[in-house]
């Protein structure tokens, strides 16, 4: 897929090429890659659903060396998010009348939480994977010390610097060894994410959500990302007073950012399915 600025992002279609029973794309999140999500895809496409998804500028495949990874380059996350309804559109042109469920993962929820500000029509559900509410984050790493990774510092002492992503060892050991994953955006590039966090709190612009719109949020209860829970109700506070009140929850005792790799990911993926499978009346 081209850009509105020309550059080629690397994108995915899944199917199991039977008549579909609604669509899902995918908002992969910080430092990695749609390829990350395989395993939950096939199981999404054995229920029906056809898959859309994309690697973010800067990111994966769309990187075109390694000296990118990070660099949004100077559309920053704006344009990031733009590149997400452009992959609707085409995923809504190539299925017609097929409902259509949003889902964002850390960043990509960030940026899910940006899209529906203006395109909420576009899709029937959005579902939020390790989120919060960015104005919050963003104070945290404010607040840390020259060179803490504040997201370990609740697992100290730690194996490695990706601890906080998972329970399972292995989620940070594949995660450190795959090339196209990386810890952190460059500069400007984060500088672009952080800007966000005021519309993303302004309950002006929240209120520019469709009222139908169903949100599911699921977290870890030590999710970094989502300040163990305290950002997840903040977040949930603020839609409700936007007029939102098809609002979903799960929240899983001791898991870390990243459920849909976690020690109990059966359970996850099952909660998840019945709520997509009840919004789209299956």
């Amino acid at each position: 897929m081209t850009s509105t600025d020309g550059l080629r992002i690397a994108c995915a279609r899944w199917s199991n090429r039977k008549p579909p029973r609604g669509l899902l794309q995918i908002v992969h999140g910080m430092g990695e890659h749609i390829g990350r999500y395989q395993t939950f895809i096939e199981e999404l496409v054995h229920a029906g659903l056809v898959v859309y998804g994309n690697d973010h500028r800067g990111h994966g495949r769309t990187a075109r060396s390694r000296g990118e990874l990070g660099d949004f380059g100077p559309g920053g996350f704006d344009l990031m998010v733009k590149d997400m309804v452009r992959l609707s559109l085409r995923a809504k042109d190539e299925n017609p009348n097929q409902p259509l469920i949003l889902l964002g993962h850390g960043m990509g929820s960030f940026a899910a939480q940006q899209y529906v500000l203006k395109h909420s029509d576009l899709i029937d559900g959005l579902v939020l994977s390790g989120s919060g509410i960015l104005d919050g984050l963003a104070q945290l790493g404010r607040s840390a010390q020259p060179g803490e990774n504040f997201l370990n510092a609740s697992f100290m002492p730690v194996r490695t610097p990706f601890d906080w992503l998972s329970r399972d060892p292995d989620v940070a050991d594949a995660f450190m060894r795959d090339p196209l994953c990386f810890g952190t955006l460059q500069p400007a590039s984060m500088k672009s994410f952080l800007v966000a966090a005021p519309q993303l709190a302004d309950l002006r612009r929240l209120h520019s959500i469709q009222r139908a719109l169903h949100i599911y949020l699921f977290s870890g209860s030590e999710d970094p990302v989502g300040q163990q829970l305290q950002g997840l109700r903040i977040l949930m506070g603020r839609y409700r007073r936007a007029g939102l009140s098809n609002i979903s929850h799960h929240f899983y005792p001791g898991g870390r950012h990243e459920m849909l790799n976690e020690v109990n990911s059966n359970e996850v993926r099952t909660d998840l399915l019945l709520w997509i499978s009840s919004v789209l009346q299956w």
